[in-house]
């Protein structure tokens, strides 16, 4: 099940609370996860169990995580469908999954470990 959600919902905290300054998600993606007040996450659940969120704040992923791939996926899929994606500067970890779900990437940049997407603009 994917749920929309803001730092403001009665159980962001009881899913989310686990990833904010968990090293564990930091080694992987290496990125750091902040509950910051004007993001919205798309969190894929499983018997109230977290296995992938995207966070985004006025039309650019912020944060990116999953347990598996194909969780990430549906979630990247959601996320199109709703809105238009500029800009993100967002883990490399994903790159071939970002591609699949139709994003593009912008190869003009010396990030190490991060890479540029968006959304096609129509």
């Amino acid at each position: 099940m994917i749920k929309k959600m803001t730092n403001k919902d009665e159980k962001f905290y009881q899913y989310m609370g686990k990833f904010f300054g968990s090293r564990l998600v930091e080694r992987q993606t290496n990125d750091r996860i902040y509950d910051d007040e004007d993001k919205e996450w798309y969190i894929y659940l499983e018997k109230s169990k977290v296995l992938a969120f995207v966070s985004i704040e006025r039309h650019v992923i912020k944060n990116i995580y999953a347990t598996k791939e194909l969780y990430l996926e549906k979630l990247l899929n959601e996320i199109t469908k709703e809105e238009k994606i500029e800009n993100s500067i967002v883990t490399k970890l994903y790159k071939d999954l970002y591609i699949k779900c139709g994003f593009k990437i912008n190869e003009d940049n010396n990030y190490k470990n991060f890479v540029m997407i968006y959304t096609q603009n129509e």
